[in-house]
This record gives C-alpha cells, structure tokens and sequence, in this order.
C-alpha cells in the first residue's frame, strides 16, 4: 500500500467511526441491537475493511461490544457502567485540577462564574442544550489547560458515553440547579487556595456517585431500582 492509499484508508475509517457516532448518538443504533456489517457496507459503498477498523475503535471506547461467531452489538449503560465512568471521570478531573491550578487567573475565574450564572438561567428557561454547552465549557476551562493529552481525551470519551448515548431528551431540572452548586462550591475553593480540597470534592461530591446515584437513576433509568442487575 502506497502513502496516500494508507492516508485515504485513515480518513475513510474516521468519516465510517463518525457515521456510527452519530448513528448511535441519534439513537439509530440502538442498545442492544446488532450492527448489520454487510447492510452497513453497501449502504455506505465501502469495504468491510474501514468499517472493521472504526468498529474496532468504537469497541475499545466501550461503545460498541465485537462478539465472536455473533457480530457487533451496541452497549447500553447499566447503574455499574455509569458508576465506574463517574469514578474515571472524577479522578482524571480532579487530577486535572490540580496540575493546571498555577495556571489559572482572576479572569479565569470571573469567566467560570459567568458560565455557571448562564447555566442557572438555561435551567430556568428550560433550554436544556444550551444548559449542557455551557456545563462542558466550564469543565473544559480546565481541561483545556491541561497537557496531558491522554487524560483529555479519556475524560471526553467517557463523557460522550454519558451524555450522548443517545442524549435523553429530558433533564431533571433540579440535579441540573444542585450541579451548578456544586460548582460554585468548588470555586470557592479554589479562589481560596484550597486546591486539593477542591479536587477532592469535584471527585467525591460532584461526580461522587454514590452522592449522585438518586439522580443518576431518575435520568438514566427512569427511578430507582432500574438499571441495577
């Protein structure tokens, strides 16, 4: 294979893995289902080839599940799932926090408590999109700053496992409002110096799932009790 076949094969697997994304995000494909490798191919007019490759990355971001002698089914979330990715996320966010601190400046913190502010009023306004667009930009103030580009990403795939597999269509308004407190916790302690703490309770309290877990049951789950095996 010559340079530019392998550069076309690269960026055919990547449009192929953002196809799925989307298909899985919209709901399309959904938990529980098998991917139909042979109709998906000739739909899309392409080899098995980048699409064993893209299903490949999607199984190793824990999106999709390649069975032997079965086929390629889409994973669903279950209460053990969501805990263990609230444990991923908490830890690398913490982590975050705490190495880009000196980083961080008087305009820095105005701007994430404008962005908290903004959140409070989408909540208000039942603007649940914007609500969640402001929520990642506050997160990824910091998680921008980081170099560590592993745990940046880590910290977005499971993210996007979270909120968009698919997004549900409603929000729970209250666990939206007791976020944006935490938030405003976790600021007070940073703008007093008390970085660990602050880490700490972005980890133990804000994504703590033991602490979440009634919510994360109403939204995921639809109350308590479901979802659980």
């Amino acid at each position: 294979m010559n340079p530019r076949e392998a550069l076309n094969l690269r960026s055919l697997r990547g449009q192929v893995y953002d196809y799925l994304r989307d298909a899985i995000n919209r709901g399309d494909l959904k938990p529980g289902a098998f991917i139909d490798q042979n109709s998906l191919s000739a739909e899309m007019g392409i080899s098995r080839t980048p699409l064993r490759d893209a299903l490949i990355q999607l199984e190793a971001e824990g999106f999709v599940s390649i069975l032997p002698r079965r086929g390629v089914v889409v994973n669903g979330l279950d209460v053990d799932t969501v805990r263990h990715l609230y444990e991923i996320i908490g830890a690398l966010e913490g982590a975050a926090v705490v190495a880009v601190y000196d980083r961080l400046h008087r305009e820095d913190f105005d701007r994430l408590r404008t962005l908290n502010a903004d959140m409070v009023v989408a909540i208000d306004a039942g603007d649940f999109d914007r609500y969640y667009g402001l929520n990642l930009q506050f997160h990824n103030e910091f998680l921008d700053r980081s170099d560590n580009a592993a745990l940046v990403r880590t910290v977005r795939t499971c993210k996007q496992r979270l909120y968009d597999f698919p997004r549900a269509p409603e929000f729970v308004p209250e666990w939206e409002l007791r976020s944006t407190a935490e938030h405003a916790e976790f600021l007070d302690l940073l703008e007093a110096g008390d970085v660990r703490l602050a880490a700490d309770y972005l980890r133990d309290v804000h994504w703590g799932f033991d602490v979440q877990r009634p919510f994360v049951l109403q939204y995921y789950f639809g109350g308590p009790g479901r979802g659980e095996r």
